[in-house]
């Protein structure tokens, strides 16, 4: 790990200059993320550094500032999360179990207790690829820079099969699968200090885009906070994931699905995958296949079946074709049961 400097900000505005000022400083185009980086719980960051795939000379401590841990709710106006909550305590929030139960499940299940205590949610946002070929110092991956994925002719077990280019990587975020399927949306403080508000879905970059990235988060930005809209009537979420072992590991596969229904009728539904894409997938497909359609055994399946239709697995990973099918139709069918 290089050697760095620390600085731990008493408030936002602090930070935010404290931030600026090294970037300023920065002579090298490109190399502002590497000068300096925002640290919370840091769980990722400091992984990304032991790994030297990022090496910054300060880091500038938010874990304890002010106000960004804030969690409010109110029917109508549905739900604010500051980007320093906890996994645990969302985890343990009945407005949060009552109204967005997919988000209480993904929370309850991502990592182990001890993660949970720690990690923040714009930290599991913000977090990058655990593709283990970009983790690994050795290997100089297609999102390093270079012109080969080693995941394409390699161990690609746990790579996509919908929606990538190039890059086969996943994206690492459990709670970004669910809060993109609530509609939700990121609240960017920026380099000058003005707020910029983007739906979920817009939060990440494809490699195809921009193979450097996994967000939209420019240097000297962070997350200030998450919004989600009131749930509305009749509305009912469920998040289902797999993985190689029970809550430790990153999913294999992750579905969740937000419905608003008529008794057992689907009048609409918003159903993203995870680890099946570089960002959050949004099956349209799927969702086509259960609009306007009683929810059962048959068009749980159809719906299962539609998300699948386009998928292209690698050599490894053509379980998940059978594994997301099984995990959509199971999310529907707890729906209503």
């Amino acid at each position: 790990m290089n050697k760095f400097s620390w600085y731990d900000a008493a408030s936002l505005d602090a930070a935010q200059k404290e931030v600026n000022a090294t970037v300023s400083e920065t002579l090298q185009p490109g190399t502002a993320d590497d000068a300096v980086v925002y640290k919370a719980a840091g769980i990722d960051l400091l992984d990304l550094m032991k790994e030297g795939l990022s090496r910054p000379s300060k880091l500038v401590g938010i874990k304890n500032l002010p106000g960004l841990d804030k969690l409010a709710f109110d029917s109508e106006a549905g739900m604010m999360l500051g980007a320093n909550l906890t996994l645990a305590r969302m985890a343990e929030n009945s407005a949060i179990k009552e109204n967005y139960t997919a988000l209480h499940q993904a929370a309850s299940q991502t990592a182990t207790p001890h993660v949970r205590n720690m990690a923040t949610l714009g930290g599991n946002l913000a977090q990058r690829t655990r593709c283990w070929y970009f983790r690994a110092i050795e290997h100089h991956c297609f999102r390093k820079g270079s012109t080969t994925c080693f995941a394409h002719t390699g161990e690609n077990e746990n790579h996509a099969i919908l929606g990538y280019g190039y890059c086969v990587s996943v994206h690492a975020s459990s709670l970004a699968t669910v809060l993109t399927a609530f509609d939700a949306m990121v609240e960017i403080r920026t380099a000058q200090q003005a707020l910029k508000v983007v739906p979920m879905k817009d939060f990440f970059v494809l490699p195809t885009v921009d193979r450097t990235r996994e967000t939209i988060l420019e240097a000297g930005e962070l997350i200030e906070k998450i919004l989600l809209p009131a749930p509305g009537k009749n509305t009912l979420s469920h998040y289902l994931k797999t993985g190689s072992r029970k809550s430790q590991d990153w999913p294999m596969a992750e579905v969740a699905v937000v419905a608003e229904l008529s008794g057992k009728k689907c009048r609409k539904a918003t159903i993203v995958l995870g680890a099946a894409a570089p960002v959050p997938f949004v099956s349209e497909a799927a969702m086509d296949a259960i609009r306007d359609k009683v929810i059962n055994e048959s068009t749980a399946t159809a719906a299962a079946k539609a998300a699948m239709q386009n998928a292209v697995p690698l050599s490894q990973n053509a379980y998940k074709i059978t594994v997301f099918e099984t995990l959509i139709k199971r999310a529907l069918l707890e729906l209503v049961a």
